[in-house]
């Protein structure tokens, strides 16, 4: 054998809210679209993607850094309501779930 494992690498991203490296998994994925942010929790929308930990936290640090705009090279300011709204849903989900 050459000393290569069998085991394949978890491709990691950074998050533009605590700038903590995480598995692309445990990150949402954000794209612009007519200036707005859209959560892309499949990962295929078209164009460039930003990630962000699925959390207000991140989210808010994210927005108050202006790392969206700066992220996903945008010429101005963006709409982050619906993305907040998704977040929020996904929690309350989450915390509802045993």
């Amino acid at each position: 054998m050459s000393g290569r494992t069998r085991v394949r690498a978890c491709p990691e991203r950074t998050c533009v809210g605590c700038r903590e490296r995480a598995a692309k998994a445990d990150l949402l994925r954000i794209v612009a679209i007519k200036g707005e942010c859209v959560p892309d929790p499949r990962g295929t929308l078209p164009g460039r993607g930003a990630y962000v930990h699925p959390a207000l936290v991140c989210l808010d640090q994210a927005v108050r850094r202006r790392a969206f705009t700066r992220a996903l090279r945008a010429p101005g300011a963006l709409d982050t309501k619906a993305l907040r709204r998704y977040v929020e849903q996904t929690t309350v989900a989450e915390q509802a779930t045993p």
